[in-house]
């Protein structure tokens, strides 16, 4: 399984991609190959403003429906229009062309106490 190590990861199996004071949320390997064939996703509108661990939209799979937590207390700046017509690339590309959201983060330092690559691994392997 793919993990990067450019990137943060929380518990509920989001990825963050930090840049500056902004960042790219998606869902990882792992959650989409356990979720299986993405059909439908739910997601925020730009500028709403959601706390950390708070559910943020769902994730509808064929085999079942999973929310999606913010990793860190940020304001939504864009939605992945390609996923909207496309959910499969999530399943396809999960760290590339299927990320869900770009937020501008309330406190970028919160970043630093999510998961990193080897500590998500050894999470899901457990």
């Amino acid at each position: 399984m793919n993990f990067p190590t450019d990137l943060k990861y929380t518990k509920d199996h989001e990825w963050l991609r930090v840049e500056g004071d902004e960042a790219v949320v998606g869902i990882t390997d792992f959650a989409q190959r356990e979720l299986g064939d993405i059909v439908f996703l739910d997601i925020p509108s730009v500028g709403e403003e959601v706390a950390r661990d708070e559910v943020f939209g769902t994730v509808e799979a064929v085999k079942t429906v999973s929310d999606l937590f913010m990793p860190v207390s940020a304001t939504v700046l864009a939605i992945n229009d390609k996923i909207d017509g496309s959910p499969e690339l999530v399943n396809q590309d999960p760290y590339g062309e299927g990320w869900l959201v770009r937020i501008k983060m309330n406190n970028p330092a919160d970043a630093a106490g999510l998961l990193s690559a080897d500590a998500y691994a050894a999470q899901v392997s457990a």
